[in-house]
């Protein structure tokens, strides 16, 4: 147990599915698990263990933002013996060439955080995810037929700028669009030695302003939730 997580040693397995949403996180334990059992609800961070075709996997909610994935992804590698984290969730666009539902690879994250400067007084900006997993995810989406655009993600401590500078970002940087977890999930595993990786869905774009509705990215986006199971191990 910690400070955040009320699950036993033994009642997390080695591979966690973390959407950011503690709804998400029961859905698909409802939908893709058997035998499935709650292993957290501290501050309604919902986490459930189970199996997915015969194969242990839990799925557990990392709420919104850097520090909270920065805790919930820290505890899990350091206390838990989690060896690989896939984050799942949603982004905006920064390109038209994105469309509302489509899936995203993240192949490396920018950050103007100074979240890895205050972990550990790294001055990275910009961190790649674990290789050997993303070439894992490559292949199963070849397999399942899930078209995939990979690519460097934005992950922003802001979600509402009064001066956005998102084309600036993305042509400096060459963003396809924005998110608020990945960068200090990445982080967290190459200070620990661990593997992480995010798939995310095109929730909204910033290009032209199309929007999914909050029940839609609740209960939808299977792509990146299939994907992400298919690639246990």
């Amino acid at each position: 147990m910690t400070e955040h997580i009320e699950a036993k040693k033994g009642e997390i397995a080695g591979t966690v599915i973390m959407p950011g949403d503690p709804l998400r996180a029961k859905m698909i334990a409802e939908k893709y698990l058997d035998n499935y059992k709650l292993v957290n609800k501290v501050r309604n961070m919902f986490g459930y263990t189970g199996t997915y075709h015969g194969k242990q996997v839990t799925v557990m909610a990392s709420g919104m933002g850097m520090p909270s994935m920065g805790i919930y992804s820290y505890e899990l590698y350091k206390f838990y013996d989690v060896k690989t984290i896939i984050r799942i969730g949603t982004c905006g666009a920064y390109t038209s060439d994105l469309n509302l539902y489509d899936t995203i690879l993240v192949d490396q994250v920018y950050s103007e955080s100074n979240y890895a400067y205050l972990q550990n007084e790294s001055e990275e900006h910009i961190i790649k995810g674990s290789s050997t997993l993303n070439e894992l995810i490559k292949q199963k989406a070849k397999e399942i037929d899930i078209p995939l655009v990979i690519g460097t993600i934005h992950s922003s401590d802001v979600f509402y700028k009064e001066n956005d500078n998102f084309k600036q970002i993305n042509k400096e940087y060459g963003c396809l669009g924005v998110e608020m977890e990945s960068f200090a999930l990445f982080h967290n595993a190459t200070v620990l030695g661990k593997k992480a990786a995010c798939l995310l869905t095109v929730s909204n774009s910033l290009v032209d302003g199309s929007t999914t509705t909050s029940e839609e990215r609740q209960n939808k986006f299977f792509n990146m939730i299939e994907l992400a199971l298919s690639t246990l191990e």
